[in-house]
């Protein structure tokens, strides 16, 4: 079993509150390694560590710094499959979903060294005679990155890529049930050549390391990935400093399928996007509408899929869905269904906690399925992150438009129709910052990862998501 220090100015130091916890392993229940319980202290080393090497770091030409961020992949790459078995060691996920996301760290880091060169300006005309005015692009700064747990290891490379590149430095605080992975990055940037203090990395409790992070006066921009609830603290945290707040919140997306869609292809998607990871991805399928019309036809399509689906030993790759990641999401899983069903849902698959031969200690729970649902109950407004899916029934196109944005949340949307109508129209009127036709979730680098209401604020991914990493300073030159 692993002892993790903290990653602070290129050196494994420990925390200065001296303690420790316990990272336990979603599959036994048993501890996988052992981590600092980080605190303000270690937090204040760390972003002084940050500014200090961001003096030099942004002098650094952005090729130079795509360069070395290039190397600190093939780094990544060498330990592909030492990283995917610690990430499911700590996660939990599907060993195959676990190489993948240490390809997707490497793909995010590389999409953001593309940027290297095109950290473009303007100049623009001036009202006055003889002058000009420049808008130069420059870095924020020192950037807090804090993470999730169900997808650990890309959501790191997806906010250190544009910051380093960027030329800023990062403070990155991974959650503490999912920190191991992340800090095995510690080494790898020291032997790519990233210089002391451009990454460090940290682990604590969120409501004293991470709100440290964020209160911080130097700290100039967090970019997080988490719950609603946290990313309203970070918000209030950061309101003193005005630190810059890129946020990537709680989602319930609804997946619509209308009755002109290809059924087989719906309840394809359907399933993917409700289920892979657990049901643990913030774009999930959260809540399914069919229309009347086809639900039957729809149901016995999809049922036999659900049915199917093998939970077991994220490490055996003949199965097809892992444990929750802790007691207490699969404590949320039960109340969830026992509200359901006390509301007048019928539990129609699954339901209850999973019998895993061998991994008695593990958080296990069927995939379930919620019939019956009306619009107003709990399961369809509250976020499950987990394999429970509510159906719900509608008639028109206006009433499915008027349920999907029924929510606090906005994140994402998917839609089945073969109508080009009514996907211009949905397009139009749905509250949401990313929607899917006729396909399940999973969003492109070059795209806009963003959430409307409770959500989010700034955005990830693309052009305007690497832009969140940069200020802009005006010039106003005058030569006569």
């Amino acid at each position: 079993m692993k002892e993790y220090k903290q990653f602070i100015n290129g050196e494994w130091v420990d925390s200065k509150s001296g303690a420790t916890t316990e990272v336990l392993s979603p599959s036994t229940g048993k501890v996988v390694a052992t981590i600092q319980k980080g605190n303000e202290e270690d937090a204040q080393i760390a972003l002084e560590a940050a500014e200090k090497a961001q003096v030099s770091w942004k002098k650094v030409p952005a090729r130079q710094r795509a360069d070395l961020l290039r190397k600190f992949c093939a780094g990544v790459q060498a330990r592909r499959e030492e990283l995917a078995q610690l990430l499911t060691s700590e996660q939990g996920k599907l060993l195959t979903v676990a190489r993948f996301e240490v390809d997707v760290f490497c793909s995010f880091v590389e999409y953001a060294c593309d940027w290297a060169r095109q950290m473009d300006g303007d100049i623009v005309q001036s009202d006055n005679e003889n002058e000009h005015i420049w808008i130069h692009k420059i870095p924020r700064g020192v950037v807090v990155g804090i993470t999730a747990w169900n997808f650990p290891f890309a959501l790191a490379g997806r906010k250190i890529g544009p910051a380093l590149v960027a030329g800023n430095t990062m403070v990155l605080k991974p959650t503490d049930e999912t920190p191991l992975s992340s800090l095995e990055l510690g080494d790898i940037a020291k032997e790519a050549g990233i210089p002391d203090g451009v990454l460090n990395i940290l682990t604590g409790p969120g409501r004293t390391m991470g709100d440290a992070l964020c209160r911080n006066p130097i700290t100039r921009m967090v970019t997080m990935t988490g719950s609603t609830p946290a990313g309203q603290a970070i918000i209030k945290a950061t309101a003193d400093n005005m630190a810059h707040c890129q946020l990537e919140l709680g989602g319930k997306a609804p997946f619509i399928v209308l009755e002109d869609a290809d059924l087989e292809q719906a309840a394809a998607a359907a399933l993917h996007s409700r289920f892979d990871n657990c049901g643990q991805v913030c774009t999930c399928n959260e809540r399914m509408y069919i229309q009347e019309s086809v639900y039957d036809e729809f149901m016995e399509i999809f049922m036999p899929k659900v049915a199917a689906i093998k939970v077991g030993d994220p490490m055996d790759e003949s199965m097809d869905m892992g444990p929750k990641v802790n007691a207490k999401e699969l404590e949320h899983m039960k109340e969830l269904v026992d509200i359901s069903v006390k509301e007048g849902a019928t539990v129609a698959f699954g339901g209850k906690v999973a019998d895993v031969p061998g991994f008695e200690g593990g958080n296990w729970f069927e995939p379930t399925i919620l019939t019956d649902v009306t619009q107003d109950m709990t399961i369809v407004h509250e976020e499950s992150f987990g394999p429970i899916l509510p159906v719900v029934k509608f008639q028109t196109l206006e009433q499915a438009i008027e349920y999907a944005n029924d929510a606090d949340y906005g994140l994402a949307c998917m839609v089945c129709t073969k109508d080009m109508k009514t996907i211009l129209r949905l397009t139009d009127e749905l509250e949401c910052g990313e929607i899917y036709i006729n396909r399940g979730h999973g969003e492109q680098h070059q795209g806009f990862h963003n959430g409307y209401k409770l959500s989010g604020t700034g955005g990830e991914d693309g052009k305007y998501g690497f832009e969140q990493y940069l200020e802009k300073k005006t010039f106003y030159v005058n030569y006569n």
